[in-house]
């Protein structure tokens, strides 16, 4: 490994923390190396605060003068919600600079390189690329196809099912894995289940504890005078929830509607007609945002538009949870991104299946999955892949 590559796996080791808390801008880490010592470090904790490269700067101080900072992604040269990062290297007197990834977005990509090499910087850039685009996935696909990074948790007993034929589903897999998914929903921007999900389990869809950030300082993995705005890392934003509910029969008295944070309710404009005004006036007051869009084939959400609705919101990643149906119709309009599926070691023999679905005559109708791996958490195996939409999948699509 060499002395660069060194310093930008510290980097993206900083970025980690403000994992979700940016959304929808990226995780970025900084550290600054002068003379073979670390004298700043730094990462964005939160959207609208103050980007990696800003905590670095400042933990350095006049000492970033003539100094070498790795960065994530490339340092940014235009005004957001934060002045340019690039010109504040360039006052800070910052001699060269070593990125990661370049900005995925086409209106500002490369900009901030080359506001440092007309300032005299050196710009190297591609150092670790593969292992910064892989960690800001999520972002990649919110910028470059204007709509949420889609995940698929699944918990399964090895012949498939996720409840039995009652529909109880308590529970399917370990407490260990259970602990797991409360890391991941954290993680993302929202979460989303159908209607029918809602009305039979009545879940909340919220996430308890603290931020990553947070645990990392209380621990003391991370020195807290490495970040001059600590208050940033405290207690924990919650992931927005979103209903897929077609006819709007979402009960205005579900456990989700009472939470703090956002929910989403998307129907159809026929589904939000239906309902009557009266009704979707009791939604809204318990916290609800009803937003009908268009139907598809079936009288279903057309999924496609509601995901470009919440990539506007900033939503840039979205955890599908269930059920069956709704699985089903995400992978109809080939719009799941990565699959998480834990197999727990049990037989249901019956049961709910994880997708709904037709016979199908040979296993070419099969999805595959790419950069698979395999993770034991406690007794269950958790099965991480991202789906390869080769030919259109033969699946009945059913209604959400």
């Amino acid at each position: 490994m060499t002395e660069d590559e060194r310093y930008m796996k510290l980097a993206l080791q900083l970025a980690e923390l403000g994992r979700g808390q940016t959304s929808p801008n990226p995780l970025v880490g900084a550290v600054i190396v002068k003379d073979g010592v670390i004298i700043g470090q730094g990462a964005h904790l939160k959207a609208g605060g103050p980007h990696a490269e800003v905590h670095a700067l400042r933990m350095a101080g006049e000492a970033a003068r003539d100094s070498t900072i790795y960065v994530t992604l490339e340092p940014c040269s235009h005004h957001g919600r934060t002045p340019p990062c690039a010109d504040a290297i360039v006052e800070a007197g910052i001699q060269r600079v070593v990125y990661a990834a370049q900005d995925p977005n086409p209106a500002v990509s490369g900009q901030g390189a080359a506001r440092l090499r007309e300032a005299g910087v050196e710009v190297v850039q591609g150092v670790l690329a593969s292992e910064a685009h892989k960690q800001n996935e999520a972002f990649w696909v919110w910028v470059t196809e204007e709509r949420p990074f889609v995940v698929w948790k699944c918990a399964a007993t090895l012949d498939g099912y996720i409840a039995a034929d009652s529909g109880h589903s308590t529970y399917v897999t370990s407490d260990e894995a259970r602990a797991s998914v409360q890391r991941l929903r954290r993680d993302v921007a929202a979460i989303a289940v159908g209607v029918k999900t809602v009305i039979e389990d009545n879940p909340r869809l919220t996430v308890r504890g603290p931020s990553l950030a947070a645990e990392a300082m209380l621990t003391g993995v991370v020195n807290k005078a490495s970040f001059a705005d600590l208050e940033t890392t405290q207690g924990y934003r919650q992931p927005v929830r979103v209903v897929f509910d077609s006819k709007l029969r979402t009960p205005i008295t579900s456990a989700l509607l009472g939470e703090a944070g956002k929910t989403l309710i998307y129907t159809t404009h026929y589904g939000y007609d239906s309902a009557g005004t009266e009704y979707v006036s009791g939604l809204t007051r318990a916290g609800a945002v009803v937003i009908p869009v268009m139907a598809d084939e079936a009288d279903h959400v057309y999924l496609p538009e509601a995901l470009r609705d919440m990539a506007k919101q900033g939503i840039s990643s979205l955890l599908v949870e269930g059920g069956s149906t709704l699985v089903a119709s995400f992978l109809e309009e080939r719009l799941v991104d990565k699959v998480l599926y834990y197999l727990a070691p049990k037989f249901l023999r019956s049961g709910i299946r994880a997708t709904k679905g037709r016979r199908t005559e040979r296993m070419l109708d099969a999805l595959n999955l790419d950069k698979v791996s395999y993770e034991q958490v406690g007794p269950d195996i958790l099965v991480t892949g991202y789906p390869r939409f080769e030919e259109k999948p033969r699946w009945w699509l059913g209604g959400v």
